[in-house]
């Protein structure tokens, strides 16, 4: 498999009313529409390869770059690597459903996630707030130091409602996220995402919504979830 045959069968199973479904979500062409559970024969194929996921994430085919992040090698990329991805991530389903995907896989990703956090730029941010997302969902608990996860439960709740929009989305997820899978911190979570109460994100220039991590957290535990983790965090 080389990029040449992967993006043919790519290109293959693209629908129209995906590729507008990403459009209306932030992408841009070129992009196919591809549904992801549909790329898993192709990854049978090729397997982990991180040679071929720089080669197609670098072709800026949404659909590829998606691809890319399946079949990576999250330990052969280097902060640098990570920095080069993120800045060709053009909107949030790349940021946080690709790169901060992979990036919770690699060994660097609380240092790499932090960094992010701190930088100020609406993707950069919610990419490392939602990489915190992914590793509090799939990790051992025992992994991350109690006293850090409160002081950016603390950050979440000074800083959320004055974010950037997207930061402002990974930021409630984070809330919700320790609240439901990192259990030395629940209650705190819980009363951190209440007294936060609402967050208003802008949608566009005439469109809002109101996201509150408070109502989902409450919804988990009754449907008994507190303590999930997932298997895997790639596909």
């Amino acid at each position: 498999m080389n990029v040449e045959v992967v993006m043919q069968e790519l290109e293959a199973l693209g629908k129209e009313r995906l590729k507008k479904m990403y459009m209306s979500n932030g992408a841009h062409e070129p992009l196919f529409g591809v549904a992801t559970g549909e790329m898993k024969p192709i990854f049978k194929k090729t397997k982990i390869n991180h040679a071929l996921a720089e080669q197609l994430y670098a072709t800026g085919n949404y659909d590829a770059m998606y691809f890319a992040g399946i079949i990576a090698d999250p330990n052969a990329m280097t902060e640098a690597d990570y920095d080069r991805w993120m800045d060709a991530a053009y909107f949030y389903m790349l940021s946080d459903y690709v790169v901060a995907v992979t990036l919770a896989e690699a060994d660097i990703a609380q240092e790499v996630a932090d960094k992010w956090i701190a930088s100020g730029e609406e993707l950069r941010m919610s990419a490392g707030w939602s990489c915190y997302c992914w590793l509090l969902g799939s990790r051992p608990d025992g992994e991350f130091a109690k006293d850090k996860m409160a002081g950016m439960l603390n950050l979440a709740a000074r800083t959320i409602h004055d974010a950037p929009e997207r930061a402002k989305y990974a930021m409630n997820n984070f809330m919700y996220t320790v609240a439901v899978s990192y259990l030395p911190l629940h209650d705190q979570a819980v009363e951190t995402a209440r007294a936060v109460g609402p967050v208003e994100v802008k949608r566009d220039k005439t469109k809002s919504k109101t996201i509150h991590a408070f109502e989902n957290i409450q919804k988990a535990v009754a449907k008994g979830q507190i303590g999930f983790k997932r298997k895997h965090v790639r596909c």
